[in-house]
């Protein structure tokens, strides 16, 4: 009989560690998966409305402040087809680029979007695709001053905008979004 009682009980303590252990590793893998979306995840979706200094307003905007437009960027999850409204545009020199961030995490590739204004002492605009500038911006964790690496380059206007992701959550003052990426709504 004590025997019985023994077994049951390291049964049952089995048991709970085999659970406790099933539910370490499912928070492993749902962690690890999270690790595995868009370096977006790590994105300041919202912003001040700050802009950096010697950002010109674009003059004749085709979406100008105060508009709606339809977003068909995907350069974050739950932007693409969702209604924005225009609270800023700016005529600059939009970069997407590639780093490592500051904090350690796994280097980013083609960044979208980066402007001239956001770059520590870049110089003339546009830069060269492959130039090296440092970042002074923080849209992401471990952005701000580290080495980027210039994938792209185009003269455009950009837009800050506020609109609702797909899946429900309100984004203000977004940087950026060029125009190429806004349609007239329908």
């Amino acid at each position: 009989m004590r025997q019985k009682k023994w077994m049951t009980g390291l049964s049952a303590m089995l048991l709970a560690t085999t659970l406790a252990a099933c539910g370490d590793a499912e928070e492993e893998q749902t962690s690890d998966s999270t690790e595995e979306h868009s370096d977006h995840s790590m994105m300041d979706h919202s912003g001040s409305g700050e802009v950096p200094s010697g950002l010109s307003e674009a003059t004749d905007p085709t979406f100008p402040v105060g508009s709606t437009a339809m977003m068909t960027a995907d350069h974050m999850p739950g932007m693409d087809g969702t209604e924005a409204t225009i609270v800023g545009a700016y005529d600059t020199t939009v970069y997407s680029v590639s780093y490592t961030p500051t904090d350690g995490g796994d280097p980013v590739e083609d960044h979208k979007w980066v402007i001239h204004e956001e770059l520590d002492n870049p110089g003339e605009a546009p830069l060269e695709e492959g130039t090296e500038a440092t970042l002074a911006t923080d849209h992401m964790d471990g952005m701000d001053g580290t080495e980027a690496t210039i994938d792209s380059a185009e003269q455009t206007t950009v837009y800050m905008v506020d609109f609702t992701t797909n899946d429900g959550e309100d984004v203000t003052n977004h940087k950026w979004v060029t125009e190429d990426e806004l349609e007239a709504v329908k």
